[in-house]
């Protein structure tokens, strides 16, 4: 029933042929850089975006009320959102009522602070030290960059000397399991699939438990479980994840030690409607954001912060490039400083 691959092309098909020509027009990049600069190049967009319309509210004059309103109208068109803002601007009240601050020159840094304080909670790095092999789910909806993502996750890991086996379990959508296996020979791993043709149905869950209890057998540390992309609203396949992840479980109590959504940084606030509908359906854990290099509004990811004001949830990785090493771990105060000039 499945199809185990190790690194090795083959030229006869078509559809890895264009998957790996893809994945190799994508992955053109330098030598490597900081994370600092990675992000500084990354958030270009957001940055010019955030520059324009900053600079003249904190060109100098006096703090009033005219330019509070000035910026929460620059938070929600940045789409920070409406909890994200309304906690920014209460925060800076206080601290220029507190630090005495009168000109708006000075309101810059203390923007930046408090936007620090807010997505510090996200902050939380993924230790996969608990558990071997530690399970990895990973899902989220079509087009996000998901299985993209789990490729550069398997990068990240072996750059850590970890072991690493991919879970083919994205049955639906087309050419996914072809794109994993290309990602899978780019860096040298295993990956666990469904046989190649297309009138054999294959279950997900069957996959994944093949592939949890190959790496118990095999000694590898990291197993990334691909999942197929669902709509929030398309209850029975939600329910077809949820299977998956109770059949992890049989295979190793406990599994999947984390559940990461994938999210896009172009949708903006339907990110948030996103987080609430797969964290009820599955208990997610931790989140990527992918292509925050390809939009103008960075502010989405204190939305996501706004929206969860007692316990945020983590935001592990963060995507600001198509490098294969572009995938990063979240850090809250290079992230901000990348956001201004």
């Amino acid at each position: 029933m499945f199809s185990f691959f190790k690194s090795k092309k083959d030229s006869a098909d078509s559809a890895e042929a264009a998957a790996i020509s893809d994945i190799e027009s994508e992955s053109q990049s330098g030598q490597s850089a900081s994370l600092a600069s990675k992000l500084k190049l990354g958030l270009a967009r957001t940055r010019q975006s955030w520059g324009k319309q900053l600079s003249g509210l904190f060109g100098g004059g006096k703090i009033d009320e005219a330019l509070y309103e000035e910026l929460e109208t620059v938070l929600l068109t940045s789409d920070v959102g409406v909890s994200a803002s309304h906690l920014l601007l209460e925060n800076l009240r206080k601290q220029v009522k507190r630090d005495a601050l009168t000109d708006s020159v000075q309101l810059k840094q203390a923007l930046k602070e408090q936007l620090i304080a807010i997505l510090q909670p996200l902050s939380q790095p993924l230790d996969t030290t608990t558990q071997t092999p530690f399970v990895i789910m990973i899902t989220g909806v079509n087009g996000v960059g998901k299985t993209t993502s789990i490729g550069k996750l398997a990068k990240y890991f072996q750059t850590q000397g970890k072991s690493v086996l991919l879970a083919a379990g994205d049955t639906f959508r087309a050419a996914a399991r072809e794109q994993l296996i290309v990602w899978g020979e780019r860096n040298n791993v295993t990956v666990i699939a469904p046989d190649a043709d297309p009138d054999k149905k294959s279950d997900p869950a069957a996959i994944i438990f093949d592939a949890v209890t190959s790496a118990k057998a095999r000694g590898i540390d990291i197993v990334l479980a691909d999942t197929a992309g669902r709509l929030t609203t398309q209850l029975h396949l939600m329910e077809e994840i949820k299977k998956v992840k109770r059949v992890i479980a049989k295979a190793i109590p406990g599994a999947p030690h984390e559940v990461l959504l994938v999210l896009d940084a172009n949708t903006g606030q339907n990110a948030i409607a996103q987080v609430k509908a797969f964290d009820e359906a599955l208990g997610v854990t931790g989140l990527i954001l992918t292509k925050l290099d390809g939009t103008a509004k960075g502010g989405v990811v204190a939305a996501i912060a706004g929206q969860y004001p007692q316990k945020p949830p983590a935001l592990r990785f963060v995507g600001v490039g198509e490098g294969l090493d572009d995938l990063r771990p979240f850090d809250a105060k290079e992230f901000v400083e990348a956001m201004f000039d």
